[in-house]
C-alpha cells in the first residue's frame, strides 16, 4: 500500500490529505486560531459542580464551560490536585516526581463533590474537541503524547500495545522502558516501538519529559483558564501516529512548513526525510494531485460507488444513517442474491473510508441491501471489520440486527469534516439567468479598461473557463493579440476546468485575485 500526504498551507491554517494508493481517506483541517485541539493541556478553574451528573463544568477560556466527568478525572487525581497547589504556592522546587510522595487511587464509585469544590484550580487536558453546541470535553487523567511512547504521570505502570503479539518483543520492550523510566510515571508502549532500539525509545522517552518539565516551570505563573502545555500541530500529530515505511512521498506547499516537516521528520525518521517535497507547480496544490476532485465526488448526501450502485448519507443530532442501493446495477433473476452480496462488499469498503474521511462519530447505522444466506451476511460483516482496522479511531461493530442493520460506534473527538460539494452558480448567483453569452467579451473588455487604466495594474491574468481561453487563443492574429495591441500590454489567459462556462476571473501578478 502506498501512502502520500498533500498539504495545502494557507494563511489561516492547513488542510491535509491523506492518499492510499492515489485514492483519498482521510482529510484534516488545521486551523491556526484553534485553541482546543485534543491533547492541550489548561488550568481549568471549576465553575460548577453538578451532583447530579456526577460531573463539574469547568472554565478553559472557551465561550461555554468544558465538562469533566467524574469516571474521567484519574485514578491519581488527589495527587495531581495536591502537586498543582504545591507547585504553585512554591512549595515544590523539582520538576520531576522522584521526591513527590503519591497519594492513594480514588473510589471509583465515589461522588465528584468529595473530590473537587467550587473555584478549584486542577490542570485539565482536552479529550474531546467543541462539537455543535457543546464546549470540550476534559480529562485529568494527564498523559503526554510521543512517537513510540505516550508518558502517564502518577502512575508506575507499563502498557503494551496489544497490536504488539509477540511475547518476546514485549518482555524486550517492557524490559527497555522499565530502565529508562523516571520514578512514578507510566508508560504506555506504542504499536510503532516494535522493533525500535533502546536509543529511539529513550530520546522519545527524554522529549515527553522535557515537555513535562516545561508544563512544572510553566504552571507556577500561568493564569486560570489559559493553556498551560500545548499539542504538537495537526500535521506533525498525523505524522508522529502514522507516519511507516509504507509513506512515498509529503507534498507540502508552503517554504516554512516544508522546512518544519523536513525537521520534524529528521527527528522521528531520519531515513524518511528524503520524501518530504516542495510543491512547484503552478496549479494549485489539490487540483494538481487531484485532491479537489475526490472531495467533490466523496462528500455529500450521494455518493456514487464504481459499479453504478451508490450511497445515501444523513446526518442527524443524534446518529449517522447510511443507506446502500444497488442503482442501475442489474442481474439475472437468479443471481440476485450474489449481486446483493456484491454490492454489499463495494459499499462496505467505500463506507469505511467514508468514515475516515468525513471523520464521522458517534453511532452510524448501516442499512446494507438484504441478502438471505446466512453465510453472505457473515462474510459481509467479517469483510467491513476487516476494513475498518486501517481506523485508528476506536471504534465498535455489531453483527447485522434481524432487520439486516449494522450499527456501528466510532470514537468522536472532534468536529465532522463537513464539505459543502453544491455551489452556488457563480455567473447567475442562484437566479437562474445569466447575461447573454454574445456580451461576455464586451463584459471581460470593460473589466480590463478598469483594471489596467484605472487601477494602473501590470502583469495581469485572466483565469476562463476551458472553452473560452480556446476562443480567446483561436487564430494568428487572435483576441489576446488584439488585446496586446490595444493595451500595450501582454495578458496572461489561463484555465481553470472548475469555472462555469460564463465565469472569468483576474489575479494580479502576485497571483492574487482582483476583486471587482
Amino acid at each position: 500500500m502506498i501512502k502520500e500526504l498533500i498539504i495545502d498551507s494557507s494563511p489561516n491554517g492547513a488542510t491535509i490529505a491523506l492518499l492510499q494508493d492515489k485514492q483519498l481517506v482521510e482529510l484534516h483541517k488545521e486551523q491556526i486560531s484553534n485553541n482546543y485541539t485534543v491533547g492541550d493541556i489548561y488550568l481549568g478553574r471549576i465553575k460548577k459542580i453538578m451532583p447530579s451528573l456526577n460531573a463539574a463544568f469547568v472554565d478553559v477560556g472557551y465561550e461555554k464551560d468544558a465538562f469533566l466527568h467524574y469516571l474521567d478525572l484519574g485514578p491519581q487525581v488527589q495527587s495531581l490536585l495536591k502537586l498543582t497547589k504545591q507547585v504553585r504556592s512554591g512549595g515544590y522546587q523539582s520538576k520531576l516526581l522522584d521526591g513527590f510522595k503519591l497519594e492513594g487511587d480514588i473510589n471509583k464509585g465515589g461522588k465528584i463533590s468529595e473530590i473537587l469544590s467550587k473555584n478549584q484550580l486542577i490542570p485539565v487536558q482536552i479529550a474531546k474537541e467543541p462539537i455543535s453546541t457543546k464546549g470540550p470535553r476534559l480529562s485529568s487523567d494527564l498523559s503526554i503524547a510521543g512517537r513510540y511512547v505516550v508518558l502517564v504521570p502518577f502512575s508506575e505502570a507499563i502498557s503494551i500495545s496489544k497490536k504488539i503479539k509477540s511475547n518476546t518483543e514485549r518482555n524486550r520492550l517492557r524490559k527497555v522502558v522499565e530502565s529508562i523510566k523516571p520514578k512514578h510515571f507510566g508508560v504506555i508502549i506504542r504499536t510503532v516501538s516494535e522493533g525500535k532500539g533502546v536509543d529511539e525509545l529513550q530520546k522519545d522517552l527524554l522529549d515527553l519529559i522535557s515537555k513535562w518539565e516545561l508544563f512544572i516551570t510553566k504552571l507556577p505563573s500561568v493564569e486560570p483558564s489559559k493553556k498551560v502545555l500545548g499539542e504538537i500541530g495537526r500535521t506533525s500529530t498525523i505524522l508522529r501516529d502514522i507516519l511507516n515505511p509504507d509513506f512515498q512521498h509529503i507534498y507540502v506547499n508552503d517554504n516554512s512548513m516544508f522546512e518544519e516537516i523536513r525537521s520534524y521528520i529528521h527527528e522521528i525518521s531520519p531515513d524518511m526525510e528524503s520524501i518530504v517535497r516542495m510543491h512547484k507547480h503552478k496549479e494549485p496544490i489539490f487540483e494538481h494531485f487531484g485532491v479537489d476532485k475526490q472531495i467533490k465526488g466523496a462528500f455529500g448526501k450521494t455518493v456514487n460507488l464504481a459499479g453504478g450502485a451508490y450511497l445515501v448519507i444523513e446526518h442527524t443530532e443524534a446518529l449517522h444513517v447510511i443507506d446502500v442501493n444497488s442503482g442501475n446495477r442489474t442481474a439475472n433473476k437468479e443471481n440476485q442474491e450474489e449481486n446483493a452480496y456484491q454490492v454489499n462488499k463495494e459499499a462496505a469498503k467505500e463506507i469505511a473510508r467514508q468514515l475516515r474521511l468525513r471523520d464521522m462519530g458517534g453511532i452510524v447505522v448501516i442499512d446494507f441491501i438484504d441478502m438471505h444466506k446466512p453465510q453472505n451476511r457473515k462474510e459481509l460483516f467479517d469483510y467491513l471489520r476487516a476494513e475498518m482496522l486501517y481506523d485508528r479511531a476506536k471504534h465498535t461493530i455489531l453483527p447485522p440486527s434481524k432487520f439486516g442493520l449494522v450499527q456501528i460506534t466510532r470514537q468522536r473527538v472532534r468536529p465532522e469534516m463537513n464539505i459543502v460539494t453544491s455551489e452556488v452558480c457563480p455567473t447567475c448567483n442562484g437566479t437562474g439567468t445569466i447575461r447573454p453569452t454574445i456580451l461576455l467579451m464586451d463584459d471581460i473588455e470593460n473589466n480590463f479598461n478598469y483594471i489596467l487604466d484605472e487601477q494602473n495594474e501590470k502583469g495581469i491574468t485572466l483565469v476562463v473557463h476551458p472553452y473560452i481561453q480556446a476562443y480567446i487563443k483561436k487564430g494568428i492574429y487572435n483576441r489576446q493579440m488584439k488585446w496586446f495591441v490595444k493595451y500595450g500590454q501582454w495578458i496572461k489567459v489561463r484555465s481553470n476546468p472548475a469555472y462555469q462556462i460564463t465565469e472569468f476571473r483576474f489575479f494580479s501578478s502576485k497571483d492574487e485575485e482582483i476583486k471587482l
